[in-house]
């Protein structure tokens, strides 16, 4: 079982029947006799049956069930515990919940497994919170290198550094003279590289930046270190990529890790097209303990839209998508704005594609079903992106259309012109958003954007009152990708230590129950799969999210406390912790 130039990361290793009302109480576990269903006749019995806790299905028609029963990877059972015990038989596992809670198979609708592998094998960042703590990092991590080796990090971001300021060559080359250092800024849209490495890859004083990107240069013209966007391609180019057997172990240790956290799906972004037979092949051979469905990058389009959907291992990999770029980030600026940046009125950031070329393929697209993808953060790029998805869809006639609904969707949509928020459902466009940046962007997003704009910046509730779309992912490595962080952010729309801030409009906090479904249901219907993903319920497959408490009904803050017990994809347990359901306390 199991021929275009849009700007993309400089490289991916830097860079996912009928129950009781709510709130009902599980009945005691009923008394299952072991049965042979060879003998008594009746249908097989269930691989795996839970019951003990509270299940949570995602369905709006029975949002809650005592029981479920799996088997051939498809739930055959949800409904009240009584009911449950004719699905036990010699073989079931049959697992108590005791305490925890289950839920449709969480999904993280935008992450780079790759990245989140390699984040596990590089020097990691995350956790720095000074310029001097980073040249310490820094100072340690050459001393463990080969002379002349390049040393490359990623997860550093300074909206909390006392500095107050971005690092630069300098602060780099006080530590690290001899070896090129480049460290990638966590969302991936910037880089600090050292002297030696802007001298290896020829940037210097009269060095032209490429398009969609921006090289900061001190006083005197010199650059500083700092490469935004596109302008990091060149000392990208001095990481070594890892390749064959290392790259597909990269590969799958970035899906163990989420399936660890809890995570049964992911929706992969920005995929080499030559990486999907390797991801395939890791399925096939029992090494993808995840669901993956991925948006390729946009050189591998004219191949995928001859085959599209392209489907692997009973459909636990799927590639039908293209992700595409439309401006940069917020954090370092490069997302593009209508109007300059509070912080910055010099700059208004960075548009990267040219709306011939945008149209023409996303003219292609309706007519291929192709599913595009496309990243856009400020309220400039997702405008545009709107402009163009309509122009298309007048373009390209419903007739013509090799899909009644095309479902592309705008990856992040964190700034729109209050104006603008209708448009997504008039349009069909999905906001693929991730709670998590705007509880770690509202630090900095007022001083980029100024109270005003702060309206319409990551509106989750008014896009969903106005009927569009909407999916949660998490963006890894750009943040840490944990489901209970997201779920966390969505519904409380507050920092981990509880601040807010007056201007960031808690009105646009989810409720839970629609939390549930932004990495649920939802996350089935933008990958055309919500007739079998997405809810429990009987015929769906049987992908289930199990952690040690109710983040429905508990204090937010200990939401971020309760721990993944279970993670089950296609009705096999891909992860289960070792005192998962209080097993550590049994004799």
């Amino acid at each position: 079982m199991r021929a275009m130039n849009f700007l993309m990361p400089f490289c991916l290793w830097a860079l996912a029947a009928c129950g009781g009302p709510s709130g009902e109480t599980a009945a005691p576990a009923p008394e299952a006799a072991p049965r042979d269903s060879a003998v008594d006749g009746a249908m097989p019995a269930a691989d795996l049956v839970f019951w003990g806790g509270t299940i949570h299905t995602a369905n709006d028609n029975q949002p809650i069930v005592q029981a479920v029963a799996v088997q051939a990877g498809r739930i055959v059972f949800a409904g009240p515990q009584a009911g449950a015990g004719i699905w036990v038989g010699a073989d079931t596992r049959v697992i108590d919940l005791n305490g925890g809670a289950m839920y449709p198979g969480f999904t993280d609708s935008h992450v780079h497994v790759m990245g989140v592998g390699a984040r596990e094998r590089t020097l990691n960042l995350d956790d720095v919170t000074s310029i001097a703590g980073l040249q310490t990092r820094i100072a340690e991590a050459v001393a463990e290198l080969d002379a002349g080796s390049v040393l490359f990090g990623r997860g550093w971001i300074e909206t909390h550094w006392p500095e107050g300021r971005f690092p630069n060559r300098h602060d780099l080359d006080a530590v690290a003279p001899d070896h090129a250092v480049i460290l990638t800024r966590a969302d991936g849209h910037a880089s600090v590289a050292n002297s030696l490495a802007l001298q290896q890859a020829g940037i210097g004083a009269d060095s032209v930046a490429p398009d969609g990107g921006e090289i900061l240069r001190e006083a005197d013209g010199e650059p500083d270190g700092m490469l935004i966007d596109a302008a990091q391609y060149a000392v990208g180019a001095l990481v070594e990529q890892p390749s064959g057997s290392v790259r597909a172990d990269t590969y799958a240790q970035g899906a163990q890790v989420m399936a660890s956290l809890g995570w049964t799906g992911a929706h992969d972004m920005s995929v080499p097209y030559e990486d999907v037979a390797m991801i395939e092949a890791l399925a096939e051979a029992g090494r993808l303990p995840i669901r993956d469905y991925i948006s390729i990058n946009p050189d591998g389009y004219s191949r995928l839209a001859v085959e599209t959907p392209r489907i692997a291992a009973d459909g636990l990999v799927i590639t039908r998508a293209v992700k595409m770029y439309m401006d940069g980030a917020l954090g370092s600026r490069g997302a593009a704005l209508l109007e300059p940046y509070s912080d910055r009125p010099e700059s208004s950031g960075l548009l990267f594609p040219e709306g011939d070329e945008m149209l023409g393929v996303m003219a292609e697209a309706l007519r291929s079903g192709v599913q595009i993808n496309v990243h856009a953060i400020g309220d400039r790029g997702n405008r545009v992106l709107l402009d163009w998805v309509e122009e298309a869809l007048v373009a390209v006639p419903a007739d013509e259309r090799a899909l009644p609904e095309h479902r592309w969707r705008d990856e992040h949509s964190q700034i729109v012109d209050p104006d603008d928020i209708p448009r997504f459902a008039e349009l069909g466009v999905i906001a693929s958003m991730q709670p998590s940046h705007a509880i770690g962007d509202l630090y900095f997003a007022p001083a980029r954007l100024g109270e005003d704009r702060l309206a319409g910046a990551y509106a989750w509730q008014s896009l969903l009152d106005a009927g569009a779309r909407l999916i949660g992912g998490s963006d890894a490595p750009v943040e840490r990708g944990d489901p209970r962080i997201e779920f966390y952010a969505a519904t409380a729309r507050a920092s981990l230590d509880g601040f807010q801030g007056d201007d960031w409009h808690g009105e646009e906090a989810l409720s839970r129950q629609d939390a549930l479904k932004l990495f649920t249901a939802w996350p089935a219907h933008a990958s055309f799969r919500e007739d079998e993903l997405g809810m429990i319920e009987q015929g769906m497959i049987a992908d289930l999210t199990i952690f040690s408490a109710d983040i429905m009904t508990i204090p937010e803050a200990e939401i971020l406390t309760v721990q993944p017990w279970m993670t089950v994809v296609d009705g096999e347990v891909v992860f289960e912790a070792p005192d998962a359901f209080h097993q550590s306390d049994e004799g």
